[in-house]
């Protein structure tokens, strides 16, 4: 995991205290809340057959007021969320002029409120680069605190929310508040029955014990992790580094695409290389699933080269132990190198999972209208 230490200081969550909790490591992304309970693959299998709750109240979560809140939003982000509905979410990103990645962000618009939620070492400045571009527009971005996230994943999750009073949301990114506020969002990641929800930071706890006692079990942030792993779904700062742009992890695409990029909105910050990549040209890395020699004496770290016969050809992301598929990773692979290629990432053999390669099998506009003028 990425090493946040110089970045952010975050407070630990006030569930730590709770029976069994275990701290995740020190000096990572999620070192303010609780990595397992004791039970790291249990909890895992619970958040996919039955129902599992995961502290993520370390989340940086922005609100943003003002009746231009989302044309506003729309032209210094890469998603089209002009008429975004109330109730309804996307993800979005916030490009630098090179068009490489710099933020990675869920929002959600709700009674003329815009929530954001981000990483926790980073959202302060998210936040910042905001208030810079407000210029004259009427919207008002500020930290928004008092709300905490959890996320409850899992077969029975549904059940779990009735019982404890909340209105299920009906589909993908729509959201329905809940009664006491905050809202409870559905989402398409990790696994097939994802729901994050924004709670009263003052009520946390008692959000916590109401939801495991309705049939979650606590579930840490290993879960978490292994589960967005399996979903071969990036995560900003960790599985992305200060070259990467859009296209090679998997943002590319609209709302209903259940991706961070619109191809067909309006100018924004770094639109030119997303759509020059996107009608010419194929991205020079891609994110795929590495499966890691269990055997090994010790496991690689995120950050570490990916190589093939000495010779680097990648950059390894996340790195977990998947209850199923035992020691796993995201890496960021050079497009070029063959799907059966024998890698190496830290003390460990690796191979690329084939089924996470993506296709180029698609017919760029650019490159076709290039062709047809010679002749080919």
């Amino acid at each position: 995991m990425e090493d946040v230490s110089d970045t952010a200081v975050i407070a630990p969550s006030p569930l730590l205290t709770f029976p069994d909790a275990v701290p995740s490591p020190e000096n990572t992304p999620d070192s303010a809340v609780a990595w397992h309970y004791g039970n790291p693959f249990g909890e895992q299998r619970d958040a996919v057959s039955k129902a599992a709750v995961i502290d993520r109240s370390h989340r940086f979560v922005i609100a943003i007021s003002g009746e231009e809140r989302l044309t506003w939003l729309n032209t210094i982000s890469s998603q089209l969320v002009s008429n975004l509905a109330d109730g309804h979410s996307a993800e979005n990103l916030s490009l630098d002029v090179n068009g490489r990645v710099e933020h990675h962000f869920v929002q959600t618009d709700l009674d003329g409120v815009t929530w954001i939620d981000t990483e926790a070492a980073h959202g302060s400045d998210l936040l910042s680069f905001l208030k810079k571009m407000v210029f004259w527009s009427k919207a008002e971005p500020r930290e928004g605190s008092e709300l905490a996230v959890l996320s409850l994943l899992g077969a029975e999750a549904e059940a779990v929310l009735a019982a404890v009073g909340a209105t299920v949301p009906a589909e993908i990114y729509d959201a329905t508040p809940l009664t006491h506020g905050g809202f409870v969002r559905r989402m398409p990641w990790p696994g097939r029955n994802a729901f994050d929800l924004l709670v009263p930071r003052s009520s946390l706890a008692e959000w916590f014990t109401r939801l495991r006692d309705a049939g979650a079990s606590p579930a840490g942030t290993w879960t978490f992790e292994a589960l967005r792993v399996e979903s071969i779904r990036p995560r900003v700062g960790v599985d992305t580094d200060e070259k990467t742009i859009p296209h090679e992890v998997r943002w590319i695409g609209g709302v209903t695409e259940l991706g961070a990029v619109h191809l067909e909105k309006g100018c924004y910050r770094g639109q030119e290389t997303v759509s020059r990549v996107h009608n010419l040209g194929r991205p020079p890395r891609h994110l795929v699933l590495l499966h890691l020699d269990g055997s090994a004496d010790g496991r690689p770290t995120t950050g570490n080269v990916v190589t093939a016969g000495g010779r680097t050809v990648g950059r390894l992301g996340t790195v977990v132990d998947h209850f199923e598929l035992g020691p796993v990773a995201l890496a960021l692979v050079k497009r070029t190198v063959p799907a059966d290629t024998e890698l190496t990432a830290g003390p460990c053999a690796a191979s690329m999972d084939p089924d996470s390669i993506p296709a180029y099998d698609e017919v760029q506009a650019g490159r076709a209208a290039v062709d047809r003028l010679r002749g080919r």
